[in-house]
């Protein structure tokens, strides 16, 4: 009997799909504060601090993130914003307060649940510069240039191509635009079982690729001033290898 292949894009997708399908319905029903790194309640890791989810009107809610994108991308008033992944809507909301008065921020999702619960709380947030869509990070329903700045917060490892969600992104950015992204990245090689295993891809784990190979994909789709800060490792349940939570910053040439 042969090993067991890496999984294929379709797989990958289903399998995201239905994790995140599932957490949305979860924190519909009662959602958790603070949910931690591995969490069931959670995804990939973090939440956030009671006076950030303050800002929204949200008193109780969960990050699925790594970090938080919104205050790495420096957003001024009446920028428009791009959040890949956008999950339950928190960090869409967050930056559409930030680019107020005057700016827009997205999110793009494929999850019909996840979308719905972000809505949701958007109405609870009454933050009204901000728009739901549904697409896949590959394949943004945004044209050419109409995004000042990409975030992300810990979704571009679930994607097993991620050159082209990286291209997609700058695709979307105008001159000069911005990318800043939360995300996990491989700090230590995994072993070809985890990287084989569906639960662990959907669970931000074994889609992650080492901090070289992201920076190369930055710089291969045209971005300069490419900068990357782990700021977090941890192991994989007593297995070789490690991940590590990571901000990634980048610039589309002006």
């Amino acid at each position: 009997m042969g090993c067991a292949s890496i999984p294929l894009v379709s797989e990958i997708r289903e399998a995201v799909k239905e994790r995140y399908s599932g957490l949305a319905k979860q924190l519909a029903v009662k959602p958790a504060a603070g949910a931690s790194c591995g969490d069931e309640a959670g995804a990939c890791c973090g939440g956030y601090a009671g006076e950030q989810l303050a800002e929204i009107g949200l008193t109780e809610a969960v990050s699925l993130g790594c970090g938080n994108p919104t205050l790495l991308a420096e957003l001024r008033p009446g920028e428009t914003v791009l959040d890949l992944g956008s999950g339950g809507g928190l960090d869409v909301l967050l930056s559409a307060r930030r680019v107020s008065p005057g700016g827009h921020a997205y999110g793009v999702d494929m999850t019909d649940e996840m979308l719905e619960l972000a809505r949701a709380n958007q109405a609870s947030s009454g933050v009204e510069n901000a728009s739901f869509l549904k697409g896949t990070i590959e394949q943004v329903p945004l044209l050419d240039g109409s995004v000042d700045v990409v975030i992300s917060n810990c979704v571009i490892n679930l994607a097993e191509d991620k050159g082209a969600v990286i291209r997609e992104a700058f695709r979307v950015l105008r001159a000069g635009g911005r990318f800043a992204v939360a995300d996990m990245v491989e700090v230590e090689t995994l072993p070809e079982e985890v990287k084989r295993r569906l639960d662990q891809w959907a669970g931000c784990i074994s889609g992650t690729i080492p901090v070289d190979t992201y920076r190369g994909l930055l710089e291969s789709a045209g971005f300069i001033a490419v900068e990357v800060e782990v700021y977090e490792t941890r192991g994989i349940d007593g297995q070789p290898g490690k991940i590590g939570s990571a901000y990634l910053r980048a610039r589309k040439p002006a």
